[in-house]
């Protein structure tokens, strides 16, 4: 499910098990990333899986990219594993107006 800025921030921190997924490559991740994101690069596709099954299928994922269209592509991928409460960030990282941090 699409959602803007302000449904997704406020399903984060509504739900319990909430999990926020930054599907860009690691170089993207590191120059920004939203607070508390999990980096998991969807070109990375064996690695991608892999770590998809290692959460909960009852968390409430987020995810986001650089502008919505890798995210998009990565939560019907998540539903296929067996998600129920997937979310993307519309517009993603480059429209966000929340805190933005880099690992570096």
């Amino acid at each position: 499910m699409n959602l803007d800025q302000n449904s997704w921030t406020e399903s984060i921190e509504k739900s319990k098990n909430s999990v926020v997924l930054d599907v860009r490559t690691p170089e993207e991740y590191d120059e920004g990333c939203i607070v508390n994101s999990i980096n998991l690069n969807i070109y990375d596709s064996q690695f991608f899986m892999d770590e998809l099954n290692k959460l909960n299928k009852k968390d409430f994922i987020h995810v986001y990219c650089r502008t919505g269209s890798r995210s998009f592509q990565a939560c019907e991928i998540i539903k296929q594993f067996g998600f129920e409460n997937v979310y993307n960030l519309e517009g993603g990282i480059l429209e966000w107006k929340g805190k933005i941090i880099t690992s570096k």
